[in-house]
């Protein structure tokens, strides 16, 4: 049995036996009161962590951009055609008529008569077409044909960072028990009532 234990026993035999007198008429001979003693609590600060931490990924996107270039889009390549004949126009003088005697009927007077007539010889202008080049088929060269394209290149290619973040803490307020409170009895003393 501990001595608060005991304490309480004793006190509690003695208040009987006080009550058992003083129901009897009889003089306390000893007298108790209660005390209670309130819990005692501090203060005490401590780390509290408030985020773990982790990592975060950090996200560039690839950047592309535009390069032109000269390509090829037809290779060089012969074909043929026919060039056409060339020609000109040539006039020269022909005889038409070799002329000489001829009979022609004439009014002379006013009589109709049958005449012999000279004639000249008559000449005409005749416009002749002479070939001064044949036709002929030419060989014809295409060169190749380039154009200017513009495609899209990779600049820079996406690029991930991993970024490590330490926990945080956070410094917090606690209270804590001291000591726990307590009930007690004390002896005292009151005058013409109790002897001390």
């Amino acid at each position: 049995m501990t001595r608060k234990a005991s304490s309480f026993a004793i006190a509690g035999l003695t208040m009987l036996g006080t009550m058992a007198e003083t129901a009897a008429g009889g003089r306390a001979v000893e007298c108790y009161e209660p005390v209670n003693r309130a819990a005692v609590y501090d203060t005490v600060y401590e780390d509290v962590m408030v985020s773990p931490g982790g990592q975060i990924v950090d996200y560039d996107p690839p950047i592309y951009g535009t390069r032109e270039s000269v390509e090829q889009i037809a290779p060089p390549r012969v074909t043929y055609e026919v060039v056409p004949a060339i020609t000109r126009t040539v006039y020269h003088t022909v005889k038409v008529d070799d002329g000489g005697y001829a009979w022609e009927w004439r009014v002379i007077h006013g009589r109709k008569v049958l005449c012999k007539v000279w004639r000249k010889a008559r000449y005409a202008r005749v416009a002749e077409t002479v070939v001064v080049e044949p036709e002929r088929t030419r060989r014809v060269v295409i060169p190749a044909e380039y154009e200017s394209v513009a495609r899209e290149v990779l600049v820079r290619p996406e690029q991930r960072r991993v970024i490590e973040v330490p926990p945080s803490y956070q410094r917090v307020a606690r209270r804590v028990l001291v000591r726990e409170g307590s009930s007690d009895w004390r002896r005292v003393h009151i005058p013409r009532h109790c002897r001390y």
